[in-house]
């Protein structure tokens, strides 16, 4: 008998009675066993949500089989992987480098379970970063009048490297509605969160002069309605009158770099789950 797989399986559906006892019957029929099991009932739409991680004998198609037969009874949307795959990405930046730095460093002391296949800039600014972890970096341009070209251009690249996930780490372009659906579910964005009060540029500037006392971050999910798609996680940090607009910069630099890390880990992990316009997150 061949050594167990690990696997995660995550779904969602109708909320109704039997569920749990369903989807664990079946996976004691297949001998699996299950090692962390983590579930979620919406009132408010009605949907049941489930993450389970479980040890089994049988191979993965055979697997997925019985899952797709449980789908239809149920009505469920769901995902099957082997648990710790790293799960290939595309990084997206434009001149910052704070966000991109940290995912590869997590990638490559291996606490970010993602294999990033590809650095994307609209400037050409982090290439050098790239080549020092030794990531193929890809610049395109962006203007007004090359915008659809650029899109298509990155879209065709993701399908190329077979990339599961893309990361706008600090990527000062806002994605046409075209792209933003395309890449639904699988994009993540990371921002200061002084939106909407501080737009434009020098926000920490614009932050200092008002006075704030809390410093955050939001990494959510990309739509088509700018920073506005479904908040996967958000990070904080206090501050007060002593601190300078560059203290305060640099304080928002690691925010946004914690929020963003703790964000792709737990989607690469397959722990987030679309509830509408929210989040379900199994921690």
């Amino acid at each position: 008998m061949s050594e167990p797989t690990a696997f995660v399986l995550s779904l969602s559906c109708p909320d109704r009675p039997g569920i749990v006892h369903a989807v664990t019957g079946m996976l004691a029929r297949h001998g699996g066993n299950i090692t962390e099991s983590q579930q979620f009932g919406d009132a408010d739409t009605g949907l049941f949500f489930m993450r389970v991680e479980v040890a089994c004998a049988v191979a993965e198609a055979d697997l997925e089989a019985a899952v797709a037969k449980l789908a239809d009874e149920f009505q469920m949307t769901w995902k099957l992987d082997i648990a710790g795959r790293k799960m290939r990405t595309v990084v997206m930046v434009s001149k910052s480098e704070h966000c991109a730095n940290d995912l590869l460093f997590r990638e490559r002391a291996g606490t970010l379970p993602v294999e990033i296949v590809a650095i994307v800039g609209n400037h050409p600014n982090l290439r050098e970063l790239a080549e020092f972890y030794g990531k193929p970096f890809h610049h395109v341009p962006v203007t007004p009048e090359t915008k659809s070209d650029a899109e298509q251009q990155v879209l065709a690249l993701v399908d190329d490297l077979d990339a599961e996930l893309v990361v706008l780490a600090r990527y000062m372009q806002i994605l046409s509605e075209p792209m933003a659906d395309a890449l639904r579910g699988r994009a993540i964005n990371i921002h200061h969160s002084f939106l909407p009060s501080f737009k434009g540029a020098r926000p920490y500037f614009q932050a200092h002069d008002r006075g704030v006392k809390l410093i955050g971050a939001t990494a959510h999910y990309v739509t088509a309605d700018l920073d506005e798609g479904p908040i996967i996680e958000q990070d904080v940090d206090r501050v007060d009158h002593s601190y300078t607009p560059e203290t305060l910069t640099a304080i928002g630099a690691d925010v946004e770099r914690r929020a963003l890390a703790r964000a792709v880990r737990w989607h690469a992990e397959h722990r987030v789950l679309l509830d509408g316009h929210r989040t379900i997150v199994f921690k």
